[in-house]
């Protein structure tokens, strides 16, 4: 699984070289080969903190114990993520996604460290109805744990390969919803910056929910930009790829490939390697296919605009920009935030613990959390404490 299930998170970074940027093997593949995401250059970071009291609140003693183990639902290089029942305290009986990882394993790359602290950050800050909940976080001497809402009904890059393209109506709801949790993000000064259909997840009504904050960049308001090269090639902006900076754009660019994909098929720019994927980004010809609607040709031109001070979504406006456009005309936003318009698409689940939507390769292993027997250098453990607070 992609996305809040994507623990493989060890990737090279990119670099530079005769003026063009290099990717990991996993970045540069065609979108046919491989949808990886790449990540940021080693640089300065801060530790990471975990802190369990932000997040479990109340006197409760939340660890390892109070869960129930169900099943598999993805692995990688850094543990894996469970289907879990809580069998203690409050909310007993209730099903959780659990997300483990190795501390021994983070530490080992400095980028990793800061990549597990803005997803930490990111969840435990933002509440939004379309951006997935973080319900606990706890640690052990070698794991973090991060107990996440169970979505249960899947990718929707899932639905969107077993449909083969949407149909416009479909499209417009799930842009909506993801239109308004990029607005949040960015009013909260923070770029999302790897939007795709692996890294959106409906739950079990068939709501979206943004996933994988670990690409994310805060603290970047009006006026700010920055230059780190990451993301997922085929939705990547013009201004990321030649590095000219970048700000909170970036996302209604990326927003304007999905919607090309999810009406097509396929995002808007590929090729067969990622050279020619990038120049097609950078300077190739935009094709509309003949069926789409006048509205939905006009968004996508002004979504895929290569200024991004032209880009729809570039102004002060932001979110409200795109929301104001003819092809959204029949939402009722309020409506729409409140989860008072029914999904296009409602998950076929059984009771709350089916992982159908799931990938079979995991949901049929045996559930197992491994003993925690690492034990951390202290100047390593360090990494994964709370800062500490010195008396002026």
């Amino acid at each position: 699984m992609a996305a809040v299930f994507d623990l493989d998170l060890e990737t090279e970074e990119g670099s530079e070289g005769e003026g063009e940027p290099e990717f990991s093997p996993a970045d540069v593949c065609p979108l046919t080969e491989s949808r990886a995401a790449g990540l940021e250059p080693v640089g300065h970071y801060e530790e990471v903190e975990l802190t369990e009291t932000s997040v479990n609140l109340g006197p409760e003693r939340i660890g390892p114990h109070c869960f129930e183990l169900l099943r598999v639902l993805g692995k990688g290089g850094y543990g894996k993520v469970f289907q879990v029942r809580k069998v203690q305290g409050t909310n007993l009986g209730k099903i959780y996604a659990m997300k483990v990882l190795r501390k021994a394993k983070i530490v080992r790359n400095a980028k990793d460290t800061a990549h597990t602290q803005a997803e930490r950050n990111i969840l435990e800050s933002v509440k939004h109805p379309f951006i997935v909940e973080l319900a606990y976080a706890f640690q052990t001497g070698g794991k973090l744990y991060l107990i996440l809402e169970c979505l249960s009904g899947g990718e929707l890059f899932t639905h969107l390969e077993r449909e083969g393209i949407f149909l416009e109506d479909t499209a417009c709801f799930y842009l909506a919803e993801i239109t308004l949790a990029l607005g949040h993000l960015h009013s909260q000064g923070i770029i999302y910056r790897d939007l795709k259909p692996e890294n959106i997840m409906l739950n079990s009504q068939g709501h979206i929910k943004l996933t994988d904050f670990g690409l994310c960049k805060e603290s970047i308001h009006e006026g700010a930009v920055t230059h780190t090269f990451c993301g997922t090639i085929e939705y990547m902006a013009p201004e990321i790829l030649v590095r000219s900076g970048h700000n909170r754009v970036v996302d209604w660019w990326s927003l304007g490939a999905l919607m090309y994909d999810m009406l097509t098929g396929s995002p808007p720019f590929t090729a067969e390697n990622r050279k020619k994927t990038m120049d097609k980004i950078i300077k190739g010809k935009l094709v509309l296919p003949p069926y789409l609607t006048p509205d939905a040709r006009d968004l996508i031109k002004k979504f895929l605009k290569r200024n991004p001070s032209q880009r729809i979504g570039g102004g002060p406006g932001d979110a409200a920009d795109v929301q104001r456009h003819p092809f959204f005309r029949h939402i009722n936003w309020d409506d729409l935030l409140a989860r008072r318009v029914d999904p296009p698409i409602r998950p076929s689940l059984q009771s709350e613990e089916d992982v159908s939507q799931f990938d079979t390769r995991f949901t049929r292993q045996t559930p197992v959390d491994s003993p925690d027997d690492t034990t951390l250098s202290e100047s390593a453990n360090q990494a994964f404490l709370p800062p500490q607070v010195l008396p002026l």
